[in-house]
């Protein structure tokens, strides 16, 4: 069955066509063999489609991320938050703020050609009033939406490391988290000697579990060594760390939580103010910290389908933050004028009104053939 779809109401807002085959792979081999053969005809790229709607200008870049993490989502909190971006809820946002700088900047072009040059020349011209006040309350607006979680926890999963010395239960933990043995678990110190890294859904939200070699100053072969170099990076750059080590040793420049492990055996080591006190044998203590890690993630993570702001976003808002303010405290309206424009390119290249074919490039090319 063949559908023709005429242009502009597509999804590229072109003229195209679908196939709808009936039968096996050989029957749609055929049919492709068969289109290769006509000139002018290829396979599409990945992501070209919805590189040809944002060409054509039926999506914006927002949108296009929002729906590239769609394609991407795994779990019910990153598939809402994609439809928000999807569905053009930054877009309308920045849309509202590019506004309110054109407004300002309209001001302060009009005062500008009604002051005379002379007048510019030997005093300056006067910044109109409600300029300043409008460039500080759109920068205070800006900053509010920066420190609200980011997209970057929600895609990669909110990060929990456990670390610990050798035979403290971390592996086995980690097993008991994963609910799946993705860990080799053994009485040998340094059973673990690189970094296992799983993804996981508890609670509906993305976690990103990661498993480390046992960290000790003596024994360890130069294999080990390395191992715990990783482990000590990964608690560098880790949301949380589990601590299954002597209680107080935990590295301090992160969110540490002190787990007593193997509370089933009577040789292990007490730990008296233990945040959570488990046994990922028996299972007792493990619902309670799976709910403790949700608590924890949900406050680092957005809320369903709230705006999240990835890292090119963000650090074009900044921009557009700064020169807000910027504009907000000059008493010259040139520079006043000049850092508007700058916080409207930012928002321009926010939503792709203006950027560079290889940040394009990079993100289409995250979608599969066909997208």
């Amino acid at each position: 069955m063949a559908l023709w779809l005429p242009g502009p109401g597509t999804a590229t807002g072109e003229d195209s066509a679908e196939l709808h085959l009936h039968g096996g792979r050989a029957v749609v081999a055929a049919v492709e063999a068969a289109l290769a053969a006509m000139p002018g005809l290829r396979r599409a790229e990945p992501g070209e489609f919805t590189r040809r709607s944002f060409a054509n200008g039926r999506i914006d870049l927002a949108e296009a991320e929002g729906l590239a993490d769609l394609l991407a989502a795994e779990t019910e909190l990153q598939r809402r938050t994609a439809m928000t971006m999807a569905d053009g809820a930054l877009s309308r946002m920045v849309a509202g703020w590019r506004g309110r700088v054109l407004a300002l900047s309209a001001a302060i072009e009009a005062s500008l050609d009604f002051a005379g040059e002379d007048e510019i020349d030997e005093q300056g011209a006067a910044i109109p009033s409600g300029i300043a006040d409008g460039c500080a309350a759109l920068s205070l607006e800006l900053g509010t939406w920066l420190g609200r979680p980011r997209a970057e926890p929600l895609r990669e999963g909110f990060r929990v490391v456990l670390a610990g010395p050798p035979n403290a239960g971390k592996s086995t933990l980690f097993n008991a988290l994963l609910e799946d043995e993705a860990a080799i678990t053994a009485a040998e110190p340094g059973t673990t000697r690189d970094v296992l890294v799983r993804a996981v859904a508890i609670g509906g939200l993305p976690f990103c579990l990661v498993d480390t070699a046992g960290l000790r100053d003596e024994g360890a072969g130069p294999i080990e060594q390395i191992g715990i170099a990783r482990a000590r990076a990964e608690a560098e750059r880790a949301d949380l760390v589990l601590w299954l080590g002597p209680e107080g040793e935990g590295p301090g420049n992160r969110v540490v939580w002190e787990i007593a492990a193997q509370i089933d055996r009577a040789d292990a080591p007490a730990k008296r103010a233990a945040r959570h006190r488990v046994s990922a044998l028996s299972g007792e203590g493990l619902d309670d910290l799976r709910s403790a890690l949700v608590a924890l993630a949900r406050t680092a993570l957005p809320a369903p389908g709230d705006v999240a702001l990835n890292a090119r976003q963000h650090r074009l808002l900044a921009e557009v933050a700064d020169a807000a303010a910027e504009a907000g405290e000059c008493s010259d309206p040139l520079l006043a004028a000049e850092n508007l424009r700058l916080a409207r390119a930012a928002l321009d290249r926010l939503v792709g009104r203006t950027g560079t074919e290889d940040m394009l490039d990079a993100l289409f090319g995250r979608f599969c053939i066909g997208k």
